[in-house]
């Protein structure tokens, strides 16, 4: 979290709707289909506002879905705000936290459904960042028990904290982690002062911390910039391995424990963060690059690979992309690294998070992006792969562009969380000096590539889904001449786009996209696809 700016703007109505507390989608209407057009040009996924049209400027979001009951989602952002929704984020209630809680808000779920609320404390009667705090709900995030401690150590600040869970069937599974920096004294410019990567863990829930556990070996300064050590995100592998990544004047440093937590070992280096970690881009107080640390415990053929995202300045300063670097060996070695964004436009693409679907394997990033955009205005992509962070298809999610301030502090991170190919990206949008959260609920149904000789495929074509009618899934089969870019889209009966099983280059030969329903009401919907020069559109039934 950035100290220099104050939180003192207050939101303003953008879709105005009766009451206070519950804010549903607003969603524009393309009847695409009944007035006879042939195309969706620049179909978007419907944007949710989470956040409370009266709330004031929410910034540095995260969300977290519940795995005993993957309709309730929590979300969180700066200051004390906490949102909760039962239906899959159409609909969202907002709270606030007591007093004192300040910011770097991170919400995860255990594996029994008990989500977990950690951040900064600033108590009135304290001193500055004073500890962190960890707040406990067991009804799906509306009500919030009293706070558990971490960290205190007084007169050292802590800062920047985020949480993870075991959910694999490791003899450390269900248990609680959480990694962060500490500072002598925050802002220092001194050689004296000091900052450190930490660690702690809860084995019951959340009732009680492990005192801190000192992770990086060599530590930076105290100015919160290049040469601080921050961007501690655990992540939790297939047997229970804890791998933490983050950034500091050595660059982009890793390390990991093999016993849960109780110890770590020697750091290794990763790679360099060329022009470090602390950058400016246009309309931003101050951007960051700091590595978000992930690992596949799936099943997939990706299970057990360690995956770090970040982004830089490495192209120039006016070209900031988002990058990815791999190790299928527990972090001893690392890969070539990989760029997220596939524009080729020198644009900038910053803020970067990423989340695994552990059902898949697929890896999602959702980052903010100008590549579409002039001056400062902004959109929200997110980027997908399903080849274990090999290559990307990238997609715009965001309805609507949007101008940030430097004048008005956007926080730190962006966030999303995935489960059983349903995503929800979520980030913050301003409008003139308000700030607001939003999200983007979609889908991802899987793409079954059933490859055949490409003479037999002589030309382009798209056929009726079977079975029609269908209740949960049905199958989409398509033939290609040649390797091509395919954009194969769902839509509802008023013409909104509400899925896309398949968006990129694939191979001649005949290919079957499946279409997943379990969130859609019964109804008619079109599937259209693009490739080439080709289109064609054909109507589907869903009956539950």
């Amino acid at each position: 979290m950035r100290w220099s700016k104050a939180y003192r703007h207050p939101g303003r109505l953008l879709l105005r709707e009766s009451g206070w507390q519950t804010v549903r989608p607003q969603i524009p209407i393309f009847l695409w289909f009944f007035l006879g057009c042939t195309a969706l040009s620049h179909a978007q996924y419907t944007n949710v506002r989470v956040s409370n049209p009266a709330s004031t400027s929410p910034e540095e979001v995260t969300i977290a879905v519940n795995p005993a009951n993957p309709r309730n989602l929590i979300a969180g952002a700066n200051l004390r705000f906490y949102y909760s929704s039962m239906d899959s984020g159409q609909s969202w209630i907002q709270g606030q936290l007591p007093a004192g809680t300040w910011g770097d808000p991170s919400v995860i779920f255990d594996l029994l459904g008990k989500a977990y609320y950690a951040h900064l404390s600033n108590p009135t009667g304290g001193y500055f960042i004073e500890r962190l705090i960890v707040h406990r709900s067991s009804d799906g995030g509306l009500t919030w028990s009293d706070s558990v401690g971490v960290g205190y150590n007084p007169p050292k600040q802590q800062d920047k904290e985020w949480m993870a869970c075991d959910i694999t069937n490791s003899p450390y599974r269900n248990s609680l982690y959480m990694s962060w920096t500490e500072f002598d004294k925050y802002g220092s410019r001194s050689t004296l002062d000091s900052s450190r990567i930490l660690f702690s863990r809860s084995t019951n829930g959340g009732t009680t911390w492990s005192s801190p556990l000192r992770i990086s070996d060599e530590g930076g300064n105290c100015i919160d910039s290049d040469s601080t050590v921050e961007g501690a995100v655990p992540a939790v592998g297939p047997n229970g391995e804890v791998y933490i990544a983050w950034s500091g004047p050595l660059g982009i440093m890793f390390d990991k424990s093999t016993n849960g937590g109780i110890t770590f070992g020697p750091d290794r280096f990763v790679t360099a963060q060329p022009g470090g970690w602390d950058f400016g881009i246009g309309g931003i107080s101050r951007a960051n690059g700091l590595p978000i640390t992930a690992c596949d415990v799936s099943n997939s053929p990706f299970r057990g690979t360690v995956y770090i995202c970040w982004s830089d300045q490495r192209n120039g300063t006016g070209n900031t992309d988002v990058f990815l670097i791999k190790s299928k060996d527990g972090g001893r070695t690392w890969g070539s690294i990989k760029r997220v964004n596939n524009d080729a436009s020198s644009a900038h693409q910053f803020f970067p998070w990423i989340a695994i679907d552990q059902s898949t394997g697929y890896l999602y990033c959702v980052f903010y992006d100008r590549r579409n955009t002039s001056g400062n205005a902004t959109d929200v992509y997110v980027a997908r792969s399903s080849d274990g962070g090999e290559s990307f298809s990238n997609f715009k999610v965001s309805m609507a562009s949007f101008t940030p301030q430097p004048s008005i502090f956007f926080g730190d991170y962006i966030n999303i969380a995935s489960h059983e190919r349903r995503i929800y990206p979520i980030w913050m949008r301003m409008d003139g000096t308000n700030l607001s959260v939003w999200t983007a609920p979609f889908t991802d149904p899987e793409i079954v590539s059933v490859a055949t000789d490409a003479k037999v495929a002589t030309g382009f074509s798209l056929s009726q889904n079977y079975p029609n009618p269908f209740n949960a899934s049905t199958r989409i089969r398509f033939t290609l001449p040649t390797r091509s870019g395919v954009r194969l889209t769902i839509h509802d009966c008023l013409g909104r786009e509400v899925s896309r099983p398949a968006d990129g280059d694939l191979e001649a030969g005949t290919h079957t996209a499946i279409f997943y329903a379990d969130d859609f009401p019964s109804g008619v919907y079109y599937y259209r696809m693009s490739a080439n020069s080709f289109q064609d559109t054909k109507r589907v039934i869903l009956i539950k």
